[in-house]
């Protein structure tokens, strides 16, 4: 037959698929990173970047320049993220789809802020004065109402209600603080170019 495209060749580096799939496995972390930035789900996005080596597998020898393996193969995952777009609101054409998150999980960046606010905070909490740090933590952090924790500290309501005042402005003192930049540092010498 004529009309039969040509088989193509594997390049050298296919002929051993063990090297292969050696290579394909290795972008495994950088797929499943875009993956979640795409998507904000780790489930999904694992399952994006196997969805993508099983094809890139697959589809070995439609692979033309070994040198574009990388790229082929983010290529592969945006098309597996397409398809589940179109999987997931069939009849919505994909170009015009709002970028959302698909999960309630908090990105990389949100979880990593979100650790340095609660360090900053229990760090600022432990510098509080214990009676303060105790009344702060009953009543901000366990909920239990004026009432109940000047029972389980054995103090008026009065007093409570004072100490957490005096906490809650300490607390926004010292955190305030702690986001302004430092003005103690010393300046960045500005180097005189020679005429």
């Amino acid at each position: 037959m004529a009309d039969r495209l040509p088989i193509m060749k594997l390049p050298s580096f296919l002929r051993g698929s063990r090297e292969f799939d050696a290579r394909v496995e290795a972008h495994r972390a950088s797929l499943f990173r875009a993956g979640y930035a795409w998507t904000h789900d780790r489930a999904l996005a694992d399952d994006l970047a196997q969805e993508t080596l099983a094809r890139a597998l697959a589809h070995a020898g439609q692979l033309r320049d070994p040198e574009r393996l990388r790229s082929w193969l983010f290529g592969i995952l945006a098309n597996c993220w397409r398809d589940h777009l179109r999987a997931v609101r069939p009849g919505v054409d994909i170009d015009t789809v709002e970028d959302q998150c698909f999960s309630a999980d908090p990105t990389p960046e949100e979880a990593y802020d979100r650790k340095a606010v609660v360090a900053r905070v229990r760090a600022a909490v432990a510098l509080l004065p214990v009676g303060q740090r105790q009344v702060i933590t009953l009543v901000d952090l366990e909920e239990f109402s004026y009432g109940e924790v000047a029972a389980i500290l054995g103090i008026p309501i009065g007093t409570v209600m004072s100490r957490l005042c005096r906490a809650r402005l300490a607390l926004r003192d010292r955190l305030q603080r702690s986001e302004a930049p430092r003005m103690d540092a010393a300046p960045i010498a500005r180097l005189r170019s020679a005429k």
